[in-house]
């Protein structure tokens, strides 16, 4: 059913809001959290319809590997390709600053992140330690006379004046640039092209220093946008009450943003508390800080042998 529902839900999208990605380009302070990873999935559909189908398949995997628990036993490392296009030389961010999200990344999948204690009682029980580690493989930059970048992964390809990823099936490539106005940060779900594989993080909303703005500054917008890169989706589901495919994050009305009080009841079915410190939900970096054992099944789904991601756990 739940195929069924992704399946559906992802065809929907693909036939709706032709112009969803022609946005403004002028750059303006962002004070609100907003992730481009349905849009740009979106526009991916529609421009290859055969992507719901992949993807649908994707999901069915995923669903029988949770459920047999044919899942990756021990740590993941991931090797990390940053690509960094600059106009100004702040934009270029440092090697410090860099690293800054490499170590970020590293604590929040491995539940070392100094807030993870924060959890309230209610959500402790399926609090998780995903297990995953990020390496720093490699760093590119390069210099554009582009004031920002749109959610058209032109970033991506040198011919656009973007940079190439490298290796995309064995290596995590980011993109930090100034992205068009109102985006923190994009991310590409397991089945699209490898060609355009990866997330891109605005150069603001990067790392934990230099040009890391608050309150996006703890380095949470890649760990939400790496998340949507091992198929996990928004926690509201992209719908009122919709669904995440997991089953031990309650339901959302919609997204919640800046620092919600606790206990922030949904009006979904059963009012259910909702897990506004998730990684996955809209939040400020400093009130996100936690992914629940559902979603650590599901990220592992993914590199598990005959996962979407499998490449990545070989050794």
């Amino acid at each position: 059913m739940k195929r069924l529902f992704l399946l559906a839900s992802v065809l929907i999208f693909s036939l709706s809001c032709e112009n969803d990605t022609q946005i403004d380009e002028t750059n303006q302070e962002i004070t609100q959290r907003n992730c481009g990873a349905q849009e740009v999935l979106e526009a991916q559909l529609r421009a290859n319809p055969e992507l719901a189908l992949k993807m649908d398949e994707i999901e069915r995997f995923t669903e029988e590997a949770i459920a047999q628990r044919r899942l990756v036993n021990g740590v993941i490392e991931i090797p990390v390709v940053v690509n960094v296009l600059y106009k100004t030389t702040a934009q270029n961010v440092s090697q410090a600053q860099i690293q800054s999200q490499i170590d970020a990344l590293n604590k929040d999948y491995n539940a070392t992140n100094t807030d993870f204690g924060s959890v309230p009682a209610l959500f402790s029980g399926v609090k998780a330690n995903v297990g995953i580690r990020f390496v720093l493989d490699a760093v590119y930059r390069k210099s554009t006379t582009k004031t920002s970048w749109r959610l058209d992964d032109s970033m991506k390809k040198s011919t656009k004046g973007g940079i190439n990823p490298t290796s995309p099936t064995t290596k995590l490539n980011l993109w930090v640039c100034n992205l068009t106005s109102g985006y923190l940060g994009y991310a590409q779900f397991p089945g699209g092209a490898s060609a355009t594989d990866g997330v891109v993080i605005d150069d603001n909303a990067f790392g934990t220093t230099g040009t890391a703005a608050a309150p996006f500054n703890k380095g949470r917008t890649a760990t939400h946008e790496v998340g949507h890169w091992m198929n996990l989706r928004h926690i509201w589901g992209d719908a009122t009450c919709g669904t995440d495919y997991v089953t031990d994050t309650p339901s959302h009305n919609t997204a919640n943003y800046g620092c919600p009080t606790y206990p922030h009841k949904s009006t979904c079915s059963g009012t259910p508390v909702e897990m506004t410190m998730n990684y996955m939900d809209y939040t400020d970096d400093a009130c996100m800080y936690m992914f629940s054992a559902g979603q650590k099944d599901r990220m592992l789904a993914i590199f598990s042998t005959g996962g979407a991601r499998a490449t990545f756990a070989q050794p």
